[in-house]
C-alpha cells in the first residue's frame, strides 16, 4: 500500500522536472502593479481602439463649425451669337453679339440664422448692331444682400445647436474613453492582485507540503523501530499525495493568472525573442484603515461617474434637439434686404450732329471697364429694395410627431438619468459596504491564522512527548495553510475592494496622476 503512493508522489515531481525546460525558454519580467498599469495604457489593444473616438468626435466638431468660415464663390461665362438680321433698322446682313459675364461673391452665416452676401458682377457686351451710342458696354454691380428669417430657425441657440451637440459628443467621447481607461486600470489591478494571490498560495501549499513531507519522513522512521504502526506512514504519504495535488492545482493557477495579465498588458516583443509569458509581480498587497464617508462618496460619485455624466450630455442634446423640432413647426417668416450700386462704361460712339438716327459715326471716346468698377465702388447710383415671405408648412402633422417622438425620448432619458442615479447610490454604498467588511475579514482571519500557528505548535509538542496523534498533527496544518490562504485572500479583496471603489467614484485617474490628454496627444504622436 506504502509504494504505490510514493510512485504517484515521484511521478507527480518528475511530471514538473519535464516542464521547466519549456518553461525556461519563456521571458520573465518582474513588474510592480503601476509598471504594468503604465504598460497597460500604453499597449492594450482596447484602449488603442477607444483613443480614436476623441479624435474622430474633435473632427466632426472642426467640420460643424466650418458653417461660420464665408464662403467665396466666382462665376464666369462667354457666348458668341450671330443670327440673320430681320430689320433693315440693324443694316446688317448677319447680326453678331458677343457677351462675358464675371461675378463674385462672398457670402457669411449670421449666427441669429441669416446670411449676408457681398456681390460683384460684371459684363461686357459688344454688337455690330446699328445705333448703338455705346459699344462695346462694361457694366458692374456691386450689390449687398441680407437674408433672416424671424421665426423658423431664428436664434442664436437654436443657430449654435450643432455645435454644442458636437462639442458634447467630444466630450461624451473623451469621457467614454476615460471609462475604458478606468476599466483597464480596474482589470489591471483585478488581475494583478489575483495573481499575487495564486503566487502566494503556491508558497502556501509549498510550506504545507514541507511540513507533510517532514512528519512523512519522522513518522518513516519510528515505523521502521516500531514506534508507532505502519497506518500512521500511510496517513502521512497520502497527506503529502493529496497536498502535491493542491501544489499542481496551485500552479496552474498562477500560469492562469499570469497569461491573463500578460494579455491585458499586451507586450510588444522584439524579433526573435520569446513572448512574455510570465510576469513576476513585485508589489504586496498594503493593509491600511481607509476612512470612508459614504455621503462624501456619493458626493463625489455623482460628480466623476462617466456614466452620468454621459447621460446628462446626452440630455442636453435631446433638449437641443427638442427646442429645435419646436421651432420647425413655425411658420417660415423671413426678411430680405438688399443694397446695390449699377455702374456702366465703354466706348462712346460719336453720330453727325450727335443724332444717332444718322447712322454716320464721326469719332469715338474709348472707355474701359474701370469706370463701371469706379461707379459701382462709388455708390453713383443707389438703390435698395426690403421684402417679407412668409411660408406656412402643410407638413405640420407630420413634423408634430416627429416633435411628439423627441419630446417622449427626452423624457425616457431624464427617466434614465433618475434610474442611474439611483443605481450609483445602492453601488456606492455596497462598495463603501465592501471596503469596511473586507477590511474586518483581514483582521478576524489575521486573528484565525495566529491561532492556527501557536495550535500547530502546541500539537507538534503534545506529539513529542506522546499526548497526541500523526491524525490530529495533519489535520492542524491543513488548518494552517486554509487559515493562511484565507487571510490572504481577504486582504486581495480587500485591495480590490478599494480599487472597485475608486472606479465607481470615478477617480481612479486621478488618484494614480494618469492625463487622459497625456495618451490621447501621445497616439497622435504616435
Amino acid at each position: 500500500m506504502i509504494r504505490p503512493l510514493r510512485l504517484l508522489s515521484r511521478g507527480l515531481l518528475a511530471g514538473l522536472c519535464a516542464v521547466l525546460p519549456a518553461a525556461a525558454q519563456e521571458r520573465t519580467a518582474a513588474m510592480s502593479l503601476e509598471a504594468c498599469i503604465l504598460e497597460a495604457l500604453r499597449n492594450n489593444l482596447g484602449v488603442a481602439i477607444e483613443v480614436i473616438n476623441p479624435r474622430l468626435s474633435a473632427l466632426s466638431l472642426a467640420f460643424v463649425k466650418e458653417k461660420y468660415i464665408p464662403s467665396v464663390s466666382m462665376g464666369l461665362s462667354s457666348s458668341n451669337t450671330s443670327s440673320a438680321s430681320f430689320s433693315w433698322i440693324e443694316a446688317a446682313a448677319q447680326v453678331t453679339s458677343q457677351d462675358q459675364n464675371y461675378s463674385a461673391q462672398v457670402s457669411q452665416f449670421v449666427p441669429l440664422g441669416g446670411r449676408f452676401y457681398a456681390t460683384l458682377s460684371s459684363y461686357k457686351s459688344e454688337s455690330n448692331r446699328s445705333y448703338l451710342t455705346i459699344n462695346p458696354r462694361f457694366g458692374s454691380t456691386l450689390t449687398f444682400t441680407y437674408w433672416q428669417p424671424l421665426l423658423r430657425n431664428f436664434g442664436l441657440n437654436l443657430n449654435k445647436r450643432d455645435i454644442v451637440i458636437s462639442r458634447n459628443n467630444l466630450d461624451i467621447s473623451e469621457i467614454s474613453f476615460r471609462s475604458v481607461l478606468q476599466n483597464t486600470i480596474y482589470n489591471v489591478e483585478q488581475s494583478y492582485w489575483n495573481l499575487v494571490y495564486a503566487v502566494e498560495n503556491l508558497k502556501v501549499r509549498r510550506q504545507s507540503l514541507d511540513l507533510a513531507k517532514d512528519l512523512l519522513a519522522k513518522n518513516t522512521r519510528e515505523a521502521e523501530v516500531g514506534t508507532i504502526a505502519p497506518i500512521e506512514v500511510l496517513n502521512a504519504e497520502a497527506e503529502v499525495a493529496t497536498r502535491e495535488a493542491d501544489i499542481l492545482q496551485a500552479e496552474a493557477q498562477v500560469a492562469s493568472g499570469q497569461d491573463g495579465l500578460a494579455t491585458i498588458l499586451n507586450l510588444p516583443r522584439e524579433e526573435g525573442q520569446p513572448r512574455l509569458a510570465r510576469i513576476v509581480p513585485t508589489d504586496q498587497p498594503a493593509f491600511e484603515a481607509r476612512p470612508l464617508d459614504f455621503e462624501a462618496s456619493l458626493q463625489t460619485a455623482m460628480e466623476n461617474r462617466a456614466d452620468l455624466q454621459t447621460t446628462r450630455l446626452d440630455l442636453q442634446n435631446k433638449e437641443l434637439t427638442y427646442g429645435y423640432l419646436r421651432n420647425q413647426l413655425l411658420p417660415d417668416l423671413s426678411l430680405t434686404a438688399s443694397y446695390w450700386s449699377p455702374g456702366i462704361s465703354g466706348t462712346q460712339i460719336l453720330y453727325q450732329d450727335d443724332d444717332p438716327l444718322t447712322n454716320m459715326v464721326v469719332g469715338t471716346v474709348p472707355g474701359g471697364a474701370s469706370g463701371s468698377l469706379r461707379d459701382a465702388f462709388r455708390m453713383s447710383y443707389r438703390n435698395w429694395s426690403v421684402s417679407l415671405s412668409l411660408s406656412i408648412p402643410v407638413n405640420y402633422y407630420i413634423s408634430r410627431n416627429h416633435f411628439t417622438q423627441i419630446q417622449i425620448s427626452r423624457d425616457q432619458a431624464l427617466l434614465r438619468l433618475e434610474n442611474l442615479e439611483q443605481q450609483v447610490y445602492l453601488e456606492i454604498r455596497n462598495a463603501v459596504r465592501d471596503v469596511e467588511t473586507n477590511f474586518k475579514r483581514v483582521q478576524a482571519y489575521r486573528l484565525a491564522r495566529e491561532l492556527a500557528e501557536r495550535r500547530l505548535q502546541a500539537e507538534e509538542k503534545k506529539l513529542k512527548v506522546g499526548l497526541t496523534t500523526n491524525y490530529l498533527v495533519l489535520l492542524n496544518q491543513r488548518d494552517l495553510a486554509t487559515a493562511k490562504t484565507n487571510e490572504l485572500k481577504a486582504l486581495i479583496d480587500y485591495n480590490l475592494s478599494l480599487s472597485s471603489l475608486e472606479r465607481s467614484l470615478g477617480t481612479s485617474l486621478r488618484t494614480k496622476g494618469i492625463r487622459i490628454d497625456d495618451i490621447i496627444d501621445r497616439d497622435q504622436d504616435d
